[in-house]
């Protein structure tokens, strides 16, 4: 079970190397949540290569 959706993505490759650093930013920034799972995502066409990670979450209610 949980309680918020958290996504982060990147399309350019300076942004694909920094996404583990701003997914830490954004843990620490939230430190009163669980995560619960995640989903990584890659995609890609002709010209772009898309990175998507997903982060399911639960509130710490206490």
């Amino acid at each position: 079970m949980f309680t918020g959706v958290k996504v982060f993505s990147a399309t350019k490759a300076k942004e694909r190397e920094e996404l583990g650093t701003e997914i830490t930013r954004w843990m620490r920034q939230n430190s009163h949540i669980r995560l619960v799972d995640k989903v990584v995502t890659q995609s890609s066409d002709r010209e772009f290569h898309c990175l998507s990670i997903t982060l399911f979450y639960e509130e710490d209610r206490s």
